[in-house]
């Protein structure tokens, strides 16, 4: 339930390549994990985990100390296919993220027409099934495992689902290098002959894609776009019955998917809102007519340069400014709280089940309460290796999170990232100091993240590119110890943050407390209550309150 981007180096304001990514993963394994490089001997198996996201989402030791999770059994492989003599180090989440190479990925989960469990080796054996081994996360995992550019990295992943086949639900993963930036798309077809299929699409550059949760390539082959895709492609869609060679050109999305991945909205309005953001000389309208609209191109030019701040804030929106605006309104309570629970009366919400009715939904805004985290991937011009590379991290919701940065390079990751479940709470996990503030910030949204958390995250975040600068200087100065440089940057900067965000939300939790402002302790001064808005009692029974004798009728 993601939004992802890439942002070309042509439009950004620095000339670096980006690729962003929320995972929308509600209480799911929220740490980023570094996996060390390593080599292997001749004719060794590289083990096929299964698509998991609970805490722990995988348990080996096969993958560098942060999945040797003490206390958890090692999860079960699904298979395996040969290992290569040497794999490189990458950061990892729920996908794979970036590795040593800077070559970056990001995701999103699509609805498809066919969504089978996975088939292993054996299984396909017994059954006289084709093996389904690959999901995206461990596909992304590979490739981050063995490729330095975006094209190998495409080759191999095509490579692995035509051998290997594909399971689960459909799948986009942005893949980008230095120099180009692409969209892989994927989903699994029901036949054994033709059990799989992909496409990439590279987006052209000085412009700027996104995706959420739904595909985004259409015209194949397309008049516009460089195009790779599975050799048989089209032979296989048609051997299931999901395209018409009569119909001349294939619509990619229309032929293997039930178009918007939930309600109407739920993902097309999030790429009208970063469209129209970037540009909004475009005129796009936030209203079409159904989920297979070629209303939104699939990749634009903004009008102007994209810095870092305004691509942090497009992962901070929640349509404020327009008529979907969800600060505002009776369901935003007194203090304008956008965050809208999913519950048994929302119909499919995150669910794409067949013969399910939708009563009714709120806005799908691109900060949502169920953000596990969000990163940008930053590789940049100009900068000497190994700091070429940033990984600007924030755990938890964007909106009231961080964004750290952190050079990929760094021999060494803060456990504080590493750690953490979302079903105990732990002061030494990074996401649950930002998962408890934006908690606690719902008792008074507005005037909270205002007056206080707000405020820290611009500071802390300017700090951060300060410092980033004089790293980058020292870097460039002594490359003889560059490594250890940028390693003990990103474990002291994130070990600084964690300390100030636990002690921001100690803060809260005495000034807001019993419905109050409390000032400091040292001002001697006396609390001063908060009430409500006149405009929001005006929506309640307020004035049908005790306030004279007279009998009600």
């Amino acid at each position: 339930m993601c939004t992802t981007m890439i942002i070309t180096k042509g439009a950004t304001a620095d000339g670096s390549m980006v690729v962003t990514h929320s995972d929308d993963d509600e209480l799911a394994d929220q740490r980023v994990i570094r996996v060390p490089a390593a080599d292997h001997p001749e004719g060794s198996l590289r083990p096929i985990m299964p698509e998991s996201y609970p805490y722990p989402r995988m348990v080996t030791r096969r993958r560098g100390p942060g999945y040797d999770t003490a206390g958890w059994a090692a999860t079960e492989p699904i298979g395996a296919i040969p290992q290569v003599a040497r794999t490189y180090a990458y950061f990892d989440g729920n996908y794979g993220i970036v590795n040593e190479h800077n070559l970056m990925m990001g995701e999103c989960t699509n609805g498809a027409k066919y969504e089978p469990h996975y088939v292993t080796a054996e299984e396909a054996a017994e059954t006289d099934q084709h093996p389904r081994l690959f999901y995206s996360s461990e596909l992304s995992r590979v490739a981050l495992e063995r490729c330095r550019t975006a094209r190998e990295a495409i080759a191999l992943m095509g490579e692995l689902i035509d051998t290997y086949g594909y399971y689960s639900t459909g799948e986009t993963l942005l893949v980008a290098d230095e120099d180009e930036g692409w969209v892989f798309e994927m989903c699994a077809l029901p036949s054994e002959t033709h059990h799989s299929a992909w496409i990439a699409q590279r987006v052209p550059d000085g412009e700027a894609f996104v995706a959420a949760n739904e595909f985004r390539i259409r015209e194949v082959p397309s008049q516009d776009y460089e195009q790779i895709h599975s050799q048989t492609l089209v032979e296989d869609l048609q051997a299931v019955g999901w395209c018409d060679p009569n119909d001349g050109c294939l619509d990619w999305l229309r032929a293997v998917s039930p178009g918007e991945y939930n309600h109407p909205y739920y993902s097309l309005r999030r790429v009208w809102r970063i469209f129209d953001r970037m540009n909004p000389d475009l005129g796009l309208s936030p209203w079409v007519q159904d989920g297979y609209t070629t209303a939104y191109p699939f990749s634009i030019a903004s009008n102007h340069k994209l810095g870092l701040e305004e691509i942090f804030s497009l992962y901070r929106d929640h349509y404020e400014g327009t008529q979907f605006d969800l600060t505002m309104g009776t369901a935003a309570g007194p203090y304008g709280d956008p965050n809208r629970f999913a519950g048994r009366y929302d119909g499919n919400q995150n669910d794409v089940t067949d013969g399910l009715t939708t009563y009714g939904a709120w806005e799908r805004p691109i900060s949502v309460f169920y953000q596990g985290y969000t990163y940008l991937l930053q590789s940049r011009p100009n900068v000497p290796e190994p700091a070429r590379c940033l990984m600007w991290f924030a755990p938890d919701i964007s909106y009231t999170s961080v964004f750290a940065p952190f050079y990929v390079n760094c021999t060494e990751f803060p456990w504080s990232y590493q750690s953490g479940d979302p079903r105990q709470l732990d002061r030494t996990s990074a996401w649950w100091a930002f998962d408890f503030v934006a908690n606690w910030a719902r008792l008074n949204f507005q005037r909270m993240t205002r007056a206080d958390i707000l405020p820290l995250q611009a500071k802390k975040e300017r700090e951060a590119r300060a410092a980033i600068a004089a790293v980058d200087d020292d870097v460039r100065n002594h490359p003889e110890r560059a490594l250890r440089t940028i390693t003990d940057f990103g474990i002291a900067n994130a070990a600084s943050l964690l300390d100030a965000w636990w002690s921001l939300a100690d803060r809260l939790v005495a000034k807001y407390s019993d419905g109050y402002i409390s000032p400091p302790a040292e001002t001697r001064a006396s609390p001063t209550p908060i009430g409500y808005p006149a405009t929001w009692l005006t929506a309640t029974d307020y004035a049908n309150g005790p306030v004279s004798y007279a009998m009600k009728g």
